[in-house]
């Protein structure tokens, strides 16, 4: 699985650089047994590849639905909130949850190799931003999401989490 390494020459993905504390299951940096989404900005896009493990497949070679839910939902999340960042000129993203996603699963995903994940910013306004997101093994797309994501206020238990 793609984890954190101490490697110096390694760049830091925007959980690692904004968040390095947190222990979400599908993003954490710090959650030893979570699935360590490292999501890359790209252009106007976000990126991220990572690799599945037996305990991650539904059947013998094909990736699990929930985990395939989990990778798009955490990945599409980091997007909006590095997008809200940008957009508002901050030099850190506010905390962003998700108000809601909905995956298609088009095809079975292999599990034998690395899944890629790549999102853009469909629609934004001050505090929210709707991502597309699509799900790759090796050049097919096996999955979509479309989800918005919204920036929490004072108040929220997941305010200022990261």
């Amino acid at each position: 699985m793609d984890r954190p390494t101490p490697a110096s020459d390694r760049p830091l993905s925007l959980q690692e650089r904004y968040a390095a504390h947190t222990i979400c299951f599908g993003c954490g940096p710090a959650n030893d047994q979570g699935l360590h989404v490292r999501s890359f900005p790209d252009g106007d896009e976000c990126v991220c590849e990572w690799t599945p493990e037996a305990h991650h497949e539904a059947f013998p070679g094909i990736l699990n639905g929930g985990i395939i839910g989990t990778l798009m939902d955490c990945h599409s999340n980091w997007t909006a909130a590095y997008h809200l960042m940008q957009k508002a000129g901050t030099d850190h993203p506010p905390t962003t949850v998700t108000a809601d996603f909905h995956v298609r699963l088009l095809k079975p995903t292999p599990s034998a190799g690395p899944v890629h994940l790549r999102t853009r910013v469909a629609e934004s306004s001050e505090n929210r931003a709707t991502i597309e997101t699509t799900l790759s093994s090796g050049d097919i797309v096996t999955a979509t999401c479309r989800g918005t994501f919204v920036a929490v206020r004072p108040g929220h238990p997941a305010h200022q989490r990261w």
